[in-house]
């Protein structure tokens, strides 16, 4: 299993969005490296869910739930999305801030490629998030 981490805007969709609707497409992402990521994903693995904006944090857990399909939105044959569900929120959300002035995280890619919408989580990494999280 492989965790993903998916930046969204509070504001246009945010985990709260996706725990009242249980379920959504992850699409509209157009950077190559990202679509990579998600082209890698498969149904099972988990994605800790970042808000972006002034928020700045990973505030909860969710599932991917199917493999990646074509995203008919964009117009790029590679271009893929996924859809997600809820698992659980963050019990203590954890801020860039945070990652940042963890030496842990200093070559991840959150850090390194702020920009990057999605992005692999690697597994040493996934687990200090996870406890910094409470999840």
């Amino acid at each position: 299993m492989a965790t993903l981490l998916l930046k969204s805007e509070p504001r246009e969709y945010s985990f709260g969005d996706l725990v009242r609707d249980r379920r959504a497409w992850w699409e509209g992402v157009t950077s190559a490296p990202a679509q990579k990521a998600m082209r890698e994903a498969r149904a099972g693995d988990e994605a800790f869910i970042y808000h972006t904006g002034d928020e700045r944090r990973i505030v909860g857990l969710a599932r991917i739930i199917t493999d990646p399909v074509p995203d008919p939105r964009l117009d790029n044959p590679k271009a893929v999305m996924f859809e997600v569900a809820p698992l659980r929120p963050a019990r203590a959300p954890v801020t860039l801030a945070q990652i940042k002035g963890d030496e842990r995280f200093k070559e991840f890619a959150l850090v390194k490629q702020s920009r990057l919408s999605v992005m692999g989580v690697p597994p040493a990494l996934d687990r200090a998030l996870r406890e910094l999280a409470g999840l």
